[in-house]
């Protein structure tokens, strides 16, 4: 049977959905949010409207040790977006947790280290993913977003939709990414998308409206990085520094 609190808490909960779609933030951060106010009401039985400062310190302190600080960061900012537009109440406690200032130098591959990752890797799909990636110097996602109107082969430029900060960009199209491009969509030929899932086979991924699936590239790269002896971090980008040949 369902408590008065457990269905205010759902009343409440469908409310902050409402604005998290209306604020327009990215679909990452909408889930982020929402999954912070699930743990956070699952925690404290669904009474999560008046918090007192202990019991922030108590849940943040237990998060901590069992999640980073990232998950930390993202709870007690999911939790004033609540408090501030659901319950339309005055967020007191944004100071009383404050996760440590780091800044990580990326890992860059080396044009050698790259050539290596990509000729280890067997699946062509991901081979020219990876080579995308390194070559134009993309995030994971912004590669997964690619569409095939976004390559401006004339003018020697890519289009990168919705990158970080909700902002567009131009990237210059080195000659040899253009090449292996033009050459991979002549086997896929799907007339949106430049990555398409292959779910069904190469048939099927000309007619393919979701693009290659995220955790299966993570996964692959893992391995394939590992298989190459690299221990660099790579799970957003490869950090590209030139363009090597594939």
């Amino acid at each position: 049977m369902t408590s008065p609190s457990e269905r205010k808490f759902k009343r409440n909960y469908k409310k902050l959905l409402q604005h998290l779609d209306l604020k327009g933030l990215r679909p990452k951060t909408i889930e982020a949010y929402s999954r912070a106010i699930r743990r956070i009401g699952d925690y404290f039985d669904h009474e999560i409207d008046d918090l007192s400062k202990q019991q922030l310190m108590d849940y943040f302190t237990d998060l901590l040790a069992s999640h980073s600080w990232s998950a930390v960061k993202l709870d007690l900012y999911g939790l004033k977006f609540y408090y501030t537009h659901v319950l339309e109440k005055t967020w007191v406690n944004v100071d009383l947790i404050k996760p440590p200032k780091a800044q990580r130098l990326p890992d860059i591959v080396t044009v050698e280290e790259a050539k290596h990752l990509f000729m280890t890797t067997h699946k062509l799909s991901y081979r020219v993913f990876y080579f995308t990636l390194y070559s134009l110097g993309l995030r994971l996602g912004e590669g997964l977003r690619l569409q095939v109107g976004d390559i401006d082969a004339v003018r020697q430029r890519v289009h990168i939709r919705d990158s970080k900060g909700n902002k567009d960009r131009l990237v210059p199209l080195p000659d040899a990414t253009r090449d292996v491009l033009r050459r991979f969509w002549s086997i896929h030929r799907n007339p949106v998308l430049l990555f398409p899932n292959r779910h069904d086979g190469l048939r099927g991924a000309q007619d393919a409206t979701s693009p290659l699936d995220r955790g299966g590239i993570q996964i692959t790269l893992r391995k394939v990085a590992e298989e190459c002896g690299i221990k660099k971090r790579l799970p957003h980008t490869l950090c590209a520094t030139a363009t090597p040949p594939i």
